[in-house]
């Protein structure tokens, strides 16, 4: 009904955002809250999902077309309503989400606000079958300004699982690595730790 609503951005809310459109103020509701919205008053893009129930009509809104995907799997899940859903994508980046999932990490999925251990493990076991692998690992391989080649990230992904780091902490310090495509395993490795203690 809704795919996408571009305006202005006319107010930040508690949950959300307003945007203007034509003389029309839209209450959106979005986990975009904390450094990815620009100044109000600026003209800003937001991909729609209006979700339809007997008692409750709502509009929630995403800063990119992965991110409503997200959602939208999350929304799949039994027991995930649209609260848990935005309290996940508030606490994980999609790339993290997706991460998680395929690597069975149920501990970082669960550090988001009223999700438990048993409603984390089943958002993998049943979103991890509806992922394109292909897709979500380029999308998390992708670091910084170049790719890091499989074999490197493999070998240094499980050197931090073996320090006791989960997947998806692996990932994000991989990921903060800057020039990490130019390293061999040992070297990505040693500047990952560093990023690591610094967090």
């Amino acid at each position: 009904m809704l795919s996408y609503i571009k305006g202005t951005l006319a107010a930040v809310t508690q949950d959300g955002i307003v945007i203007e459109n034509n003389g029309i103020g839209y209450d959106i509701k979005t986990p975009d809250l904390t450094g990815n919205l620009p100044p109000v008053g600026s003209s800003y893009t937001v991909y729609t999902y209006l979700y339809v129930r007997e008692d409750m009509l709502c509009l929630y809104g995403f800063s990119s077309k992965n991110q409503l995907r997200a959602f939208k799997l999350l929304i799949t899940v039994s027991g995930v309503g649209p609260k848990a859903a935005m309290a996940i994508l508030s606490t994980l980046s999609v790339d993290e989400l997706h991460f998680a999932i395929l690597s069975d990490d149920s501990k970082t999925i669960s550090k988001a606000p009223g999700i438990g251990p048993k409603g984390a493990k089943r958002i993998i076991i049943e979103l991890k079958d509806k992922l394109d692998l292909e897709d979500a690992f380029e999308t998390a391989f992708d670091v910084g300004d170049g790719e890091v080649s499989d074999d490197v990230m493999s070998l240094t992904a499980s050197g931090l699982v073996s320090l006791g780091y989960s997947n998806s902490e692996a990932l994000r310090a991989i990921q903060a690595v800057e020039g990490a495509s130019g390293m061999d395993a040992e070297t990505l490795l040693s500047e990952a730790l560093k990023k690591l203690l610094t967090i």
